[in-house]
């Protein structure tokens, strides 16, 4: 599989915390990488650093076999390959479903309008919010909202997808609808790498389960292989703490 994300060396302090240490990963074209562990343990800084919403102190980070530029034109450029979903929506609160999935093909890529407009509606269809496309995110539910965001990043075309705990700002029913629509970018072949607490998706759309502690990537394998023989004490430690509920 053609690597499309890797990671060496990286290193990340905030003061005297060391939040990401030594972190080496690659994340082919087309895989789906879920990352776990423990609260405080770094996969949100890591999720954060491959496109650079997070500095590194040491290592290197390339896309497409790019190096990550440190700012700049060039850095904006490598950034809309890189989709991005937050815990929290990050809409525009005074533009539609539709004005927040447009803007930034035409600031960013120079899309005509009309193109923009299309293509918008079509991913609105695509995440099940075709009919709420002239709606305002306050009338949204935080599961649609959610999904708008979803929209936005795919209406840049990026070569990676990376979401930063997408669910847990949703009531449990919500949940499902969210992550049925990232089941299927992962069926469709999105190169994804995804930070959260849901072990289901993990189980069923993850090529890969990273498992992360106190900064450091502990285990690297393929789900079955991580959830039925965890290699770690720290993974066996976490697992039967949250598969008991």
């Amino acid at each position: 599989m053609e690597p499309l994300i890797e990671l060496r060396g990286v290193n990340k302090h905030y003061g005297d915390l060391h939040v990401l240490r030594d972190i080496n990963l690659t994340v082919g074209r087309g895989e789906v990488v879920v990352v776990i562990g423990p609260s405080g343990s770094g996969k949100s800084t890591l999720c954060r650093t491959i496109n650079r919403l997070e500095t590194v102190g040491s290592g290197t980070i390339t896309l497409a076999g790019e190096p990550l530029p440190a700012e700049g034109r060039e850095l904006a450029r490598l950034r809309s390959e890189v989709g991005m979903v937050f815990q929290s929506f990050n809409l525009f609160a005074h533009k539609t479903a539709l004005a927040n999935v447009m803007l930034a093909p035409v600031k960013v890529r120079g899309r005509k309008k009309e193109e923009a407009e299309a293509r918008a509606r079509e991913l609105l269809g695509r995440v099940g919010l075709a009919e709420h496309a002239d709606k305002y995110p306050a009338q949204l539910s935080g599961g649609q909202q959610q999904r708008v965001a979803i929209a936005r990043a795919l209406a840049m075309d990026p070569q990676a997808l990376l979401f930063d705990e997408p669910t847990s700002a949703l009531d449990p029913e919500m949940i499902s609808e969210v992550l049925e629509v990232m089941q299927q970018l992962a069926r469709d072949g999105m190169t994804m790498v995804v930070v959260t607490h849901e072990m289901g998706f993990a189980r069923s759309a993850a090529n890969r389960v990273v498992f992360m502690a106190d900064g450091q990537i502990v285990e690297d394998r393929v789900p079955e292989e991580f959830f039925t023989a965890p290699r770690s004490a720290r993974a066996q430690d976490f697992l039967s703490k949250i598969l008991k509920h």
